[in-house]
């Protein structure tokens, strides 16, 4: 039994009568007291009892564990004798409770106990959620009082940007200035109106402005630190155009947009929203406005444009950069090229017809009408981004905007404007190359006299800093406002030989291959590789794996490997050559071979490590791969080539030292640098290229007084031609191609150059290193010759043998035609086109067997194997070649 409920001994003395009188033995008058209290003081919280009344008990212990039980000690010496559970005015364990008071908000609950204590009543619960609403009402009526409706024609607005040269002397003020006319509504056709409203916002008419579910899911996804994902109506857009001040994307200026919404939708009529949306919007091009817009795609006012150039207008709202037909590749060289863009354009204008023929705005035969995309005109207008000034604005931009995590600086930051922006880029050196280009147009490129050979020629060219990777100079084309692909940023032109460089750099850092090892061994166990090593110069070498078996496609057909001209190199009957000459004289065959011993996943890396971009190398596991397949950009190629200069040190190329604005320098570009190679190695290839120039393939670069390296690179079908060199200080890439590009041949097809300018064949030796030897002629003067650092013996001599004698052998009887028998320090080991028997560039007729004969850049014709054809296109190369894209060059 629990201890309260004890029955307390009886009292000595006369038992409860006795109790009631008290110690005198007469009546108190009292009553009772209740039962088991001990009839002493301590009983009601007053003191000590009598020491007659200790005795009622064990000892003193045992009468304070009877008076606590009862009535708490002195604490409750206001409360009634009522027991454990309280008196009949006040709660029995409500500590420190004013009796018959009771609180406000009775939270903890006083007559409750335990976990029942702490649970809020539901009476309180509808208090706070009626006082919760009452507060948001209150705040809501608050902001929609404070806020009004925004004057567009003052707040849609965009400052310039400022470009400076590397001297701090202004380039250029564009790229946020605004290109806006408003017009009436009467002047915008209606079938512009209705595209937005089919497309963007069907309830247009009926809503009151807001989208409940949109701005939660907004408001949410910010919360969450992510984007906002729409869900805006025409309204809504409307209010944020004309708050260009305030593009943050936060929960604050979320709600400031929606009271402005709700008070601009109950105070402005449709037709006047309407009219500013279309009015405010921006439509790419730095077009504000459907005026501006119909002027910068179609050159005609609005009110002339017909229902599938409004169409194609709606589509530009949803984001210019990968919708205009032009491609933003300087922005995402992968995902916003000509041909995407296009493509995304096409879809979404085609679904803006169907939805206004299934609401009711458009009849199903007008809409018949368009199902193709319209005629767009030249996108820049801008006559201050003529020349390379455009290439360059472009290039600056797209760095900042796709390093948006470092620069802080998104599109729609950028479009707004207030920028000074501080290039890499030196005023002299890209006027130098821009004139070393055209020197060469004028004395050669003549498309008048031959157009059957001489037009569609195009150049790109690049010169990266070695020890920073700073850009000094690009060459993109003969005009910003006239051909909008940058030729240094991407185009999709194989390099050829100039990739030979990486696979003796991958066979100097791993090592080739024990043919006697299992694959798993072999990979663990190579022999690093000395410049002196020998391979097969042979031409139509039957190209092995490492472990000395053929090579086969997946249909079973082997490579035999063709060198320019069907020379061999060497002499009979093995025509062993040693990696030197080799490069001096750019055998395809012997760097082939090299590449499949030392594994094509190792060439691969080296490729990336020197800073060439994964996405812009094509045919990885082929044995053309060796050979230039892969199309990455002029930027990346002098980047990489940088790395060797620098002694193995790597820098990624970029565009922009820093950029201030109102609110002080926001952005420093901060320098990286990685060890992509050892010294030894990058030295020794170093070493090697410079055989390349003073006695090889590259003499037109020589630089008296100067070290230069250097590689010359030709593709099969003679369609490209690069030389990519570099002294200690500056590195330069040059590339000539033919590229029919006219806006109306989707396919971008590469011209064959045999004839152009002239020559009876185009090689790098030829007019990319003349460019490339009057550029850095000029670029350098002034400057110290500097040598390049001795190299340090290295590796050991592979398939060691006697050096034979490198020069070339015919041993075909067949010709290539036009070119004549290669002259080695003239030409380059690079692929001719078909000849007249039964061996070409990509096979040879091996005792009745069609075998793969990849040439310099080309390959056979077994699929995957990227082939290149007459109709070859650059799409691939649009995605990869760019210099800040996820796989650009």
């Amino acid at each position: 039994m629990s201890e309260h409920r004890r029955k307390p001994p009886q009292p000595q003395g006369g038992g409860r009568a006795a109790a009631r009188r008290g110690p005198s033995g007469q009546s108190s008058g009292r009553r009772a007291a209740p039962r088991g209290a001990t009839g002493s003081p301590s009983d009601y919280g007053l003191g000590h009892g009598s020491e007659s009344e200790e005795q009622s008990y064990t000892g003193r212990a045992e009468a304070r564990r009877a008076a606590q039980r009862n009535s708490g000690g002195r604490r409750r010496a206001a409360e009634p004798a009522g027991g454990r559970r309280g008196g009949p005015t006040g709660p029995g364990r409500g500590r420190g409770t004013v009796p018959g008071r009771k609180r406000l908000i009775d939270y903890p609950r006083a007559d409750k106990y335990g976990w029942q204590r702490w649970m809020p009543s539901w009476k309180l619960v509808a208090g706070l959620f009626v006082g919760f609403i009452g507060s948001l009402v209150a705040v809501a009526g608050i902001g929609y009082a404070m806020v009004g409706v925004p004057d567009v024609d003052q707040t849609a607005t965009a400052q310039n940007n400022v470009y400076y040269w590397k001297d701090g002397t202004q380039m250029v003020a564009t790229g946020g200035e605004t290109n806006r006319q408003n017009i009436s509504l009467s002047q915008i056709p209606q079938e512009m109106r209705w595209a937005v409203i089919s497309q963007e916002n069907k309830t247009f008419y009926d809503d009151s402005g807001i989208d409940p579910r949109g701005i939660a899911r907004a408001v949410f996804n910010m919360a969450r630190g992510g984007q906002t994902q729409g869900g805006s109506t025409i309204t809504q857009q409307y209010v944020k155009n004309a708050m260009l001040n305030d593009q943050s994307q936060t929960i604050s200026r979320k709600f400031k947009e929606i009271f402005v919404s709700i008070k601009v939708g109950a105070e402005v009529d449709k037709d006047t929203i309407m009219a500013g949306y279309l009015n405010s919007a921006y439509y790419g091009r730095n077009a504000y406005g459907i005026q501006a817009a119909a002027r910068a795609y179609f050159d005609k006012d609005a009110i002339k444009l017909n229902p599938g150039e409004c169409a194609f207008l709606a589509a530009m709202l949803k984001g210019a950069t990968y919708y205009d037909p032009a491609g933003a590749t300087s922005i995402d060289p992968v995902g916003a090229t000509p041909e995407k863009n296009s493509k995304r354009a096409l879809l979404q204008m085609q679904d803006t017809l169907d939805k206004m023929v299934e609401y009711g705005h458009l009849d199903a035969q007008t809409r018949a009408k368009y199902t193709k995309l319209p005629a767009v005109k030249n996108p820049r207008s801008n006559t201050d981004l003529k020349g390379q000034v455009g290439y360059l604005v472009d290039l600056a931009n797209g760095y900042l905007v796709t390093h948006s995590k470092e620069t802080g600086i998104t599109q729609n930051l950028l479009q707004q404007g207030g920028y000074s922006i501080y290039t890499t880029f030196d005023r002299n050196k890209v006027q130098e190359l821009e004139a070393s280009v055209k020197k060469v147009q004028k004395e050669k490129i003549k498309p008048k006299e031959r157009p059957k050979t001489d037009t569609h020629v195009q150049f790109g060219g690049a010169s990266v800093e070695p020890d920073t990777g700073a850009i000094r100079a690009i060459y993109g084309g003969e005009d910003a406002t006239k051909h909008f692909t940058d030729n240094a940023d991407e185009t999709g032109a194989q390099v050829g030989s100039t990739f030979k460089p990486f696979v003796l750099a991958a066979a100097m850092t791993w090592g080739v291959r024990d043919p006697d090892l299992g694959s798993s061994q072999a990979q663990d166990e190579r022999t690093i590789v000395s410049p002196k090593s020998l391979f097969s110069g042979k031409n139509k070498l039957k190209i092995q794996d490492y472990n000395r078996t053929v090579w086969k496609n997946e249909k079973g057909e082997e490579w035999l490997q063709t060198n320019d001209g069907n020379a061999s190199y060497g002499s009979p009957p093995d025509y062993d050559i040693d990696l030197r000459e080799a490069m001096r004289e750019s055998v395809n065959s012997a760097f082939v071979q090299l590449g499949m011993d030392v594994g094509l996943d190792k060439v691969k890396d080296a490729a990336v490590s020197a800073g060439l971009r994964e996405g812009s190398l094509t045919g990885t596991t082929f044995p053309s791969f060796s050979i230039g397949i892969s199309d990455p950009s002029a930027i990346r190629m002098a980047g990489a080539y940088a790395t060797f200069a620098a002694s193995g040190k790597q820098h990624d190329p970029y565009s922009v030292e820093k950029v201030t604005s109102e609110e002080g320098q926001i952005f420093t570009h901060k320098n990286v640098t990685n060890q992509a190679f050892t010294s030894k190695v990058a030295d020794n290839v170093t070493d090697v290229l410079k055989t390349v120039v003073e006695k090889g393939t590259g003499t037109n670069a020589q630089l008296p007084g100067r070290d230069v390296a250097g590689k010359t690179g030709t593709t099969d079908g003679n369609k490209s031609a690069w030389f990519v060199g570099y002294t200690p200080q500056l590195s330069t890439a040059i590339s000539m191609f033919r590229l029919d590009d006219n806006e109306k041949n989707k396919n971008r097809t590469f011209l064959k150059m045999f004839g152009t300018g002239g020559e009876e064949k185009i090689h790098g030796a030829s007019f990319p290193a003349q460019i490339w030897h009057d550029y850095m002629a000029e670029a350098l003067e002034g400057t110290p010759a500097k040598d390049f650092p001795e190299p340090e013996p290295i590796g050991e001599v592979v398939n060691a043998e006697p050096s034979p004698s490198p020069t070339p052998t015919v041993t075909e009887t067949e010709e290539t035609e036009p070119s004549p028998s290669p002259t080695p320090t003239q030409t380059e080991t690079e692929p001719s086109p078909t000849p007249t028997g039964t061996c070409n560039g990509f096979f040879c007729n091996n005792n009745g067997g069609t075998s793969n004969g990849g040439s310099d850049g080309g390959t056979g014709d077994s699929s995957p194997t990227p082939t290149a054809t007459e109709t070859d296109t650059s799409s691939r190369g649009n995605q990869n070649g760019g210099l800040f894209g996820g796989s650009g060059g």
